[in-house]
């Protein structure tokens, strides 16, 4: 006859138990461009031209857009890369970056 191989059993992980979410929060301006902005989330985040700009109407008509939606040490260096990106060369006073937040996701209630 056969032996019989006991499985360990598997740990079941609810989602409030992983690790929290973090998002990153592309604020509004007057300094920056549409071409700006679809540029920068184009090469930081490998966005299509359609999804970069899509974003750029949103953060210009609401203020806000989430550019990404990850893990607290990823949301941190993509708020940085957001804020490092440099000035915008189309526009002759723009001084620097476009700024960046992160909050937190919202969970299942």
């Amino acid at each position: 006859m056969g032996t019989t191989t006991l499985l360990p059993e598997r740990e079941t992980i609810r989602r409030d138990d992983r690790t929290p979410l973090y998002n990153v929060v592309l604020l509004d301006d007057d300094d920056h461009s549409y071409d700006y902005v679809i540029e920068m989330l184009q090469k930081l985040f490998l966005l299509s031209t359609e999804q970069a700009f899509r974003h750029a109407v949103e953060v210009d008509s609401m203020g806000r857009t989430i550019v990404i939606t990850c893990e607290l040490p990823e949301a941190e260096f993509a708020r940085d890369q957001i804020q490092a990106y440099g000035a915008d060369p189309r526009i002759a006073g723009c001084k620097g970056s476009m700024s960046a937040i992160l909050e937190p996701a919202a969970g299942p209630k």
